[in-house]
């Protein structure tokens, strides 16, 4: 009896160990869960069985610069078999912030199993380890985004300029392919960009006292609306650069190896400085520049019920946009129409420069003297940190000829005056309408409801014929692969064409053109475009072995042709030959 039982809980225990040992781990590792935004991250999805149909997360907030990998591991130790299987992702992060790994799914012997969600925290830009011969080191060491600003201790509503330039070593080279992934954000500033990337100019520079050349990619102009510690938030480009590798072409030239960089101007801090209290006039508006004042009449002499036009005006350099005017004071006897605001103004480098102006319609009606009291206007110079006041002069509106107010004084008074009717003053409004009545016609009987009715009749027919030559288009299935592959082709062609007049730069684009076909179709990246790894996965997509001979030949034409003399017929007869051959490839491919 005592045997049986300890066969029973042999038994028992055996069976429990084999049902631990089969339970099935997945789950998500990462290389580090923090990390700068110009790092790599390795995401590890790692099973302790062989499973089959593994989905991706989609990674959000990351761009995919590697994988997946797989990779299997079976041994046995002591008798004991140890099994795991991992799927191997790199991962660049595309902004700052905290991020979430979502769910990976495995089907291990029909049953689904996800891994559990992992979480990374993105930081600004961090120093990369020195290592002379990796690709991605040499890269950062040569490549630098500044953020210059002209003044970081301005006056309150005092312009500043930040210039970002772009600083490239004579070691490596760049294309204008980069791409803004987190673009600064001026918070308590009034701002604005001017824009340089349509018309990009290289200079010859210094950096940290070495020869480098740079381009200015933007330059923004700030006005700070309070003073204090300011915050200006880094512009952040994805750049694609071209560092020089050990290898050597046929003609001894260093071959390129093409790195994506992620680079970051830096954090800057503006310390902004109040407007001073001391010597501040009443009628200050928060004005700070360099300004000039004036107020203007196009007349001074008059009728009654005649207009005239008051212009008030400020021009120079400063804030134009973020103070008003001062206000004209009128007599009472005028009547006055609301301004017209009319701005002329440019903002440069060195900040807005132009005019504001202000234009009020004046209407006296009554005869007699009108003065109108000079008005001031006061600003801050930054330059002399002091405040300045400009006065206009006194301007007298005489009116000749019209009725006379009742009050002795004509100028302003606050009391109701008696107003005297002129026989001419509504001469321009007709009493007499000579309205004329309007022919009733029958609508049910006109040409108009005929047409109408007849439109719908006409229409019909013409859709049914639409209709039925949409369906054979749809139908025709060859045709429309074909169609498809032409316009795929163009589409990725269309640089390439535009530059058929230069032949170093329409090989370029050409050869860009062909390996962005290659990433689209077979989800392949730059450093895997060796010329046997492109005609393995075209034959195993079932493309001709002819047309993958004449394609790799082109690939090696676009790299001999930049240092061999081609002519212009050269140059369209491989651009027809690449159109030809990318629809090929496209009817094909499977």
């Amino acid at each position: 009896m005592m045997k049986a039982k300890k066969v029973l809980y042999l038994f028992i225990f055996l069976l429990l160990g084999g049902l631990v040992q089969a339970q099935v781990q997945f789950e998500a590792k990462l290389s580090k869960k923090k990390l700068g935004i110009n790092e790599r991250l390795r995401v590890d999805f790692e099973m302790n069985q062989d499973g089959d149909n593994f989905t991706a997360p989609s990674f959000e907030g990351f761009r995919v610069v590697g994988g997946p990998n797989q990779a299997i591991s079976n041994s046995w130790i002591n008798g004991k078999r140890s099994y795991s299987k991992t799927y191997s992702f790199f991962l660049a992060p595309q902004a700052q912030g905290n991020f979430t790994i979502g769910q990976a799914s495995i089907e291990v012997d029909g049953q689904v199993y996800k891994s559990p969600p992992v979480s990374v925290q993105v930081t600004a830009a961090v120093e990369i380890p020195k290592d002379g011969n990796n690709a991605d080191y040499l890269a950062s060491e040569n490549v630098h985004l500044v953020a210059e600003v002209s003044n970081a201790n301005p006056y309150l509503n005092e312009a500043i300029t930040v210039v970002y330039k772009l600083y490239v070593s004579n070691e490596v080279s760049i294309t204008s392919n980069w791409r803004e992934i987190d673009t600064p954000k001026y918070a308590d500033f009034w701002s604005q960009n001017i824009d340089n990337q349509g018309n990009l100019k290289i200079y010859e520079g210094k950096y940290n006292g070495e020869d480098y050349r740079y381009v200015i990619l933007r330059t923004t102009v700030l006005y700070p609306q309070k003073s204090g510690e300011l915050n200006i938030e880094p512009l952040t480009l994805d750049v694609p650069i071209d560092v020089r590798s050990n290898r050597r072409d046929l003609f001894g030239r260093y071959l390129m190896n093409r790195v994506n960089k992620t680079i970051s101007a830096g954090n800057r801090t503006i310390s902004v400085k109040p407007l001073p209290q001391e010597g501040k006039p009443d009628n200050f508006t928060g004005a700070v520049g360099n300004f000039d004042f004036k107020v203007t009449t196009n007349k001074t002499t008059l009728d009654a019920n005649e207009s005239l036009e008051l212009n008030v005006s400020v021009s120079g350099n400063g804030n134009l946009k973020l103070f008003d005017l001062p206000k004209v004071t009128f007599p009472n006897s005028l009547e006055v129409y609301e301004p017209v605001r009319s701005d002329n103004i440019k903002t440069q480098i060195s900040g807005m420069t132009g005019s504001i102006s202000s234009t009020y319609t004046v209407v006296p009606q009554f005869k007699g003297n009108y003065p109108l009291r000079p008005i001031t206007f006061s600003y801050f110079d930054p330059k002399t940190e002091t405040y300045k006041t400009l006065s206009s002069q006194e301007i007298v509106i005489e009116v000749e000829n019209g009725p006379v107010t009742s009050s002795k004084d004509p100028v302003a008074t606050n009391n109701k005056q008696q107003v005297t009717l002129d026989s001419d003053q509504f001469k321009y409004i007709k009493l007499d309408a000579n309205l004329e009545p309007i022919e009733k016609e029958n609508f049910f009987r006109s040409k108009v409801f005929w047409g109408l009715l007849a439109v719908p009749l006409l229409i019909i027919p013409l859709f049914i014929l639409v209709g039925r030559k949409r369906r054979e288009r749809l139908n025709d299935v060859e045709g429309n692969k074909l169609r498809h592959a032409n316009l795929l082709a163009k589409k990725y062609l269309s640089e390439a064409k535009k530059n058929l007049g230069n032949k170093d730069t329409f090989y370029e684009s050409l050869e860009r053109a062909l390996h962005n076909y290659l990433k689209a179709k077979l989800n392949i990246e730059t450093s895997e475009m060796s010329k046997e790894h492109i005609s393995k996965l075209l034959s195993e997509r079932k493309v001709d072995a002819q047309i993958i001979s004449e394609f790799i030949g082109l690939l090696k034409s676009c790299e001999f042709a930049r240092y061999a003399g081609t002519s212009a017929g050269s140059l369209q007869k491989d651009y027809d030959t690449a159109v030809q051959l990318l629809s090929s490839i496209d009817k094909q491919f499977k």
